[in-house]
């Protein structure tokens, strides 16, 4: 559903209930798309249990990714940088 600034104001529950149905509410300015209207999504993106895995997987673990001690001090990042005077 392709809709104007204008009608969207007037009809934004139509707008709404046709999102949350899964339609596409595109909404428009002269003719050109600039938002879009979607239902919220469900559950969590992100598989954190499933990443674990993987990196298990590949040899990767928090012991071998541990950041050194002095890592937010301002000084490492311009020994890292190669920009020490």
């Amino acid at each position: 559903m392709y809709i104007s600034i204008r009608d969207a104001k007037a009809r934004f529950s139509e707008a709404i209930a046709a999102a949350n149905r899964g339609e596409r509410v595109v909404i428009t300015r002269y003719g050109l798309p600039v938002a879009e209207l979607s239902a919220p999504s469900t559950g969590n993106p992100l598989d954190f249990a499933a990443a674990d895995k993987y990196l298990a997987e590949i040899g990767w673990d928090a012991a071998s990714m541990a950041l050194p001690d002095n890592f937010d001090n301002p000084a490492f990042s311009r020994e890292v940088l190669g920009l020490n005077d």
